[in-house]
């Protein structure tokens, strides 16, 4: 889910100023990159000005940025730039990774084990834009407990957090994806995503969405958009004048009905 990460304030303004993504203290990014940063996800690709690195200057490059705090809890700016080709991670294999790059298959779980002995769970996605193999620990995923006011089931959220598509009742199929700049793809064009935090409900209102992997989609279909999701915005509106930004104390009961 789009959950929000930093706060604008935390921005390292002066390096993103450095690289031509702000000015005069404004950003210079638009609505969706500029909430995937918050987010903790990767920006879209775009062009960076001026880069400097161990003494090589860069006029400008196609590069996609994302932010990360160090163990001191500061905010720094990561640049992930167009490879020429792809580190293939040690757990795939070369067919795995022809697959994927090939973009034959979304995604591959994999279970590694780490130097102390203990098991994770990797969905492995390739972004065809910079060249890379994206790598996200499954639990670090996060499920939304609904969608347009239907609750997932606990088999469908670890489902999407292990990059399976999840189809819902009013028939929006959605699943996760670290290589979009939503962080999710539907094959409606938007739905609205709730979670459960500190005993209220979080929504997050997605607009724009891109199509599930390798399929097509019918745009006339994909804008008609189920009453769960009206219902949904509006909640997530009466929340917003409540003055508790995209939160809301509600009871459901499964299916949305309320």
């Amino acid at each position: 889910m789009d959950v929000i990460h930093y706060n604008e304030k935390m921005l390292p303004m002066q390096d993103l100023e450095t690289i031509g993504l702000a000015s005069g203290g404004q950003l210079l990014l638009n609505v969706d990159d500029l909430k995937a940063l918050l987010s903790g996800r990767r920006t879209g690709l775009m062009q960076l000005q001026n880069l400097e690195a161990e003494n090589i200057k860069i006029k400008s490059m196609d590069a996609k940025v994302s932010l990360k705090a160090d163990e001191s809890g500061k905010i720094n700016l990561l640049i992930h730039p167009v490879y020429k080709k792809p580190a293939t991670p040690s757990f795939l294999d070369d067919n795995e990774a022809q697959k994927l790059e090939k973009g034959e298959v979304a995604n591959y779980l994999k279970t590694t084990t780490d130097d102390k002995g203990n098991k994770k769970e990797l969905l492995v996605e390739y972004d065809s834009e910079t060249r890379e193999f994206i790598i996200s620990d499954t639990e670090k995923i996060l499920a939304p407990d609904m969608v347009n006011l239907q609750f997932l089931t606990a088999a469908q959220k670890e489902n999407y957090r292990k990059g399976k598509e999840v189809t819902l009742p009013d028939k929006t199929t959605l699943g996760f994806s670290a290589t979009d700049t939503h962080g999710i793809r539907a094959n409606k064009l938007a739905l609205v995503a709730s979670i459960l935090i500190d005993g209220g409900l979080t929504y997050v209102v997605y607009k724009g969405l891109n199509m599930l992997f390798n399929q097509q989609r019918n745009e006339v279909d994909a804008a008609k958009l189920s009453p769960g999701y009206y219902h949904a915005v509006q909640d997530a509106n009466e929340s917003k004048n409540q003055h508790v930004p995209n939160q809301v104390n509600r009871t459901y009961t499964r299916g949305g009905s309320r």
